[in-house]
């Protein structure tokens, strides 16, 4: 017996100073004697964990849990172990049983935390972080643990807090850096953002992960070369990141080497089969490109990306695609993304009804009355009104793909969508007889855009265009504070915005102008809907539907597309509308 413990004490003395592999050989030394020893199964499976032996670790600490189910720390331990290897159920029953026998086990409820965050519980792994601070409240790892907890609730400011605690503890804790970037990343503070992540490298330079999320906030900061050799060295450490093969070829998209982002998609996929978020961004690059039957096929995998998945409905019923028949089913059809999408590809409906189905069509109030003009015979219903029943049901989005659409099978016809004869009287005479061209203009849309950044442009940068012999007319009803002294400057500007709170409204005033002249946003859809002439102020690289080295749109015939010919030069696309006017090379001819 002294034998026995003598042995188990110099196997400690090994494993505590780090020579696990000696220890682990005294364990085993032990064990062939003693083969119901407890203290020793449960040793000898936290030494074989330690040096990545999990099967072999589970296995042994189960052998000795069978011998002792008192050891909470055992319990923790091969919780831990069944999280490692995502058996995520039977490791949360393991630390569970360690707390009921210890509630006070620090470290159990911090592997209690990491077990829920896995579960994707993210509050109730917040609750076992707190106990875990409040037992230990010097230990960093806890403290980022809380902060990863609050990240995920979408509490930025507190997770912001808790890393900081973190590197007030250790200062030299490159996961916390990390963290910090990320959460600052989210909170639009990409400098501050950069910086963590530097001081991350500076600590831990061959990180792959922090590479990568460098990348994605040096492109936010348009330091685009520096984005790409980010992403490079981040695969150059780990060339099997799906996550950083699909940031290059976002980067390689946004400037034009398009070959090179599509081959990045791939890699990414080929790395990780179901990557929702690779697919959609590839399926936007196709369409970009005019590949529109395998684009809006894979466009469908946006109903799966987490970051865009929750905006769609799922109703216990079919969903449609154009492969089953409709007839004399009643088919809804919902609204989604942007009101200027549902104004595009509501012109399907008409197809859509040749078919034989019964059409209830979902959209965003402020477009009821604008859709229902539509030559179609249907029932539209205003979001969040309760629905009628239905058989089946279609996103409006996914009607390219379920009717195989190519760039010239698109369906073109304009006006298909129509201002109302009482609302456009009523502008003409508003607005009274013109004495100059009477023009719409819009530089910005929505600031939450995805993308606004690069469409939208500083009404200041428009002024070459504010001298021509126009009458200007404003359509947006959101102004930028740095746009707001420009009007000022130009009270010839005629501004309606407060009248123009639908899109019917706004159908009728845009009847009344000559031309709109716009970058990307909804009021683009409402001029080409109607057939009026509208000029598209487009960046670099723009948006998926208005693809690329063409004046031309299929989608609408009467727009005409002036292109950015580098990024971020609006310069060359503002003198280029002003040459056109001003060369009377036609203001209303495309």
């Amino acid at each position: 017996m002294n034998n026995q413990k003598n042995l188990l004490d110099a196997a400690l003395v090994f494993h505590q100073s780090g020579r696990v592999r000696e220890a682990i050989d005294l364990y085993n030394q032990i064990l062939r004697d003693e083969k119901n020893n407890a203290q020793a199964w449960f040793l000898l499976g936290t030494a074989n964990l330690q040096i990545g032996q999990s099967q072999s670790g589970i296995e042994q600490l189960k052998r000795s849990l069978s011998l002792n189910s008192t050891n909470a720390a055992a319990h923790n331990n091969l919780g831990k172990a069944l999280t490692d290897i995502k058996r995520l159920d039977e490791a949360l029953e393991s630390i569970d049983r360690a707390l009921k026998l210890s509630p006070d086990y620090a470290e159990a409820h911090n592997n209690r935390g990491n077990v829920l965050a896995d579960l994707k519980r993210p509050e109730e792994a917040l609750r076992s972080y707190d106990k875990a601070v409040a037992l230990m409240p010097n230990d960093a790892e806890v403290h980022i643990n809380r902060g990863n907890a609050l990240k995920d609730l979408k509490r930025l400011a507190e997770a912001l807090a808790s890393y900081d605690k973190a590197l007030a503890l250790k200062p030299d804790s490159a996961a916390a850096c990390n963290n910090r970037g990320n959460v600052l990343k989210d909170l639009k503070r990409p400098d501050e953002a950069l910086d963590s992540y530097d001081k991350a490298l500076a600590l831990n330079p061959h990180d792959a992960d922090v590479h990568n999320n460098r990348g994605v906030v040096l492109k936010q900061l348009k330091r685009l070369d520096e984005a790409l050799a980010s992403y490079d060295k981040a695969l150059a450490l780990n060339p099997h990141d799906a996550n950083a093969h699909n940031n290059r070829g976002n980067l390689l998209m946004d400037i034009r080497r398009l070959d090179e982002a599509l081959a990045s998609y791939d890699k990414a996929l080929a790395l990780k089969p179901d990557y929702a978020e690779a697919y959609w961004n590839k399926s936007l690059l196709l369409i970009l490109m005019g590949q529109y039957l395998e684009g809006w096929k894979l466009y469908e995998w946006r109903l799966q990306n987490d970051s865009t998945k929750n905006n769609y409905y799922t109703f216990p019923k079919p969903s449609w695609r154009g492969q089953e028949s409709i007839r004399n089913k009643k088919l809804l059809v919902h609204s989604e993304q942007g009101l200027g999408d549902v104004i595009q590809f509501c012109r399907y409906l008409p197809q859509v009804k040749s078919l034989g189905a019964e059409i209830i069509f979902e959209v965003p109030k402020s477009l009821v009355s604008f859709v229902s003009t539509l030559n179609c015979p249907m029932t539209v219903v205003a979001r969040g009104a309760a629905l009628p029943d239905f058989d089946v049901y279609c996103p409006v989005m996914s009607l390219p793909y379920a009717f195989k659409t190519r760039v010239e099978t698109v369906p073109a016809k304009t006006p298909y969508l129509f201002a109302d004869r009482a609302k456009v009287e009523f502008w003409r005479k508003k607005l009274g007889t013109p004495e100059k061209p009477r023009v719409g203009l819009v530089w910005s849309g929505a600031a939450g855009n995805r993308g606004d950044a690069e469409r939208s442009i500083r009404l200041k940068e428009l002024l070459p265009l504010l001298d021509l012999p126009i009458e200007w007319c404003t359509l947006q009803n959101e102004f930028r504070p740095h746009d707001l002294e420009i009007l000022k400057q130009h009270p010839e500007i005629r501004q309606h915005h407060d009248d123009l709170k639908d899109f019917s409204e706004i159908a009728a005033f845009i009847e009344c102008l000559d031309l709109v002249v716009s970058v990307d946003t909804s009021f683009v859809h409402v001029a080409g809907a109607i057939g009026k002439p509208v000029w598209v102020l487009l960046p670099f690289v723009p948006d998926y539907r208005w693809m690329l080295d063409r004046e031309d749109s299929p989608w609408y015939p009467t727009a005409r597309l002036f292109r950015q010919p580098d990024i971020g030069d609006w310069r060359s696309v503002v003198d280029r509308v002003a040459e056109t006017v001003s060369s009377h090379r036609g203001l209303f001819s495309m």
